[in-house]
């Protein structure tokens, strides 16, 4: 069997990450890159195979290209992947969908249209302490999560932070930028959707226009609630995880450190629930996980639909900031 012909939209920090993955994947193949700065697209090409370029448009009328991964800026991510589905390219789409729910809609309506595969790239759904975690609480000894709190509190201004970053025009922020991991993990852990959000969001720590600072309540459909708490600092440590209040226990997930079953006022790790250089490991998996959509139809695990609520959860977040009140969550 042929391998899948893979072109990366982005050459940055995160284009490269999907490039390694994509190298350790048997069955896939890096075709091409595109990037607007062509030098970028060449060394990453040099380094891990295909051609490169600058012309993106150019690249997607390649038939012979089966998946492409946008890892571009936000304000890229509607009109990349608009022209990708209509190309007929299956399309794993780096987080968030889009910048807003218009864009997100058009995405999803556009893969539709053209029956393409559509995975929305929301790392942690692939990361083993995840995996462990959602394994422990199906198996239903736990009882039901009813209430959580999720965290990303980390450097802000690392290396790879570019001016869009700091620009919420184009998408940029704290929040919509890495916060959206904390979000995301505690709605996909919780089960349900989203009803309402309060949020109090602002730039506390840098000097800039898009946000820095959040933290959220979130209210879901059925009546459970948790908070979401998504914070770049200037120095400090990293906070990356979430607590759980089950029925009839309590669990704990770090990223770093595995996860914990809380009973009778003591944590216990779960043995072998983390794993040393986990974020690329995740790629892996998300890489693995779109091959067999590709091959054998099998669902996404991250769906476009998936993906458009959690941008709508974002966008309710920062109108209630705007507005100071509790916002409805769109549909």
């Amino acid at each position: 069997m042929a391998d899948l012909a893979v072109a990366i939209l982005g050459a940055g920090f995160f284009g490269e990450q999907h490039a390694r993955a994509i190298a350790a994947v048997p069955g896939l193949r890096l075709t091409a890159v595109s990037d607007c700065d062509e030098g970028l697209a060449r060394r990453l090409a040099d380094r891990y195979g295909g051609a490169a370029g600058s012309d993106w448009r150019q690249l997607l009328a390649d038939a012979a290209i089966d998946i492409v991964v946008i890892a571009t800026p936000h304000e890229l991510h509607m009109p990349m992947a608009i022209a990708a589905a209509q190309a007929g390219k299956h399309i794993l789409l780096e987080k968030p969908m889009g910048r807003t729910l218009a864009e997100c809609t058009a995405i999803l309506e556009a893969a539709d249209r053209s029956r393409i595969t559509l995975l929305i790239g929301q790392l942690l759904h692939f990361a083993l302490p995840s995996l462990v975690a959602r394994q422990i609480l199906d198996a239903g000894d736990l009882g039901r999560p009813i209430a959580g709190a999720s965290s990303l509190v980390k450097l802000w201004l690392e290396p790879n932070r570019r001016p869009w970053h700091l620009d919420p025009a184009r998408g940029g922020g704290m929040l919509m930028t890495a916060g959206i991991h904390a979000l995301d993990l505690l709605v996909w852990f919780m089960g349900a959707p989203v009803a309402t959000v309060f949020a109090a969001a602002g730039t506390l720590m840098h000097e800039q226009a898009a946000d820095d600072t959040a933290m959220l309540l979130v209210r879901f459909a059925d009546g459970r609630f948790g908070q979401v708490s998504s914070i770049g600092y200037r120095d400090g440590a990293v906070v990356y995880g979430m607590d759980l209040v089950c029925e009839k226990a309590t669990l704990r997930l770090d990223f770093a450190r595995g996860v914990s079953i809380g009973r009778g006022g003591e944590w216990t790790p779960v043995a072998s629930s983390a794993e040393p250089d986990w974020m690329s490991r995740a790629l892996e998996r998300e890489w693995q996980a779109m091959q067999a959509a590709v091959r054998c139809g099998s669902p996404v695990p991250v769906s476009g639909a998936y993906g458009r609520h959690i941008v709508a959860c974002i966008q309710a977040a920062l109108q209630s900031n705007r507005e100071r009140r509790e916002v409805a969550v769109a549909s």
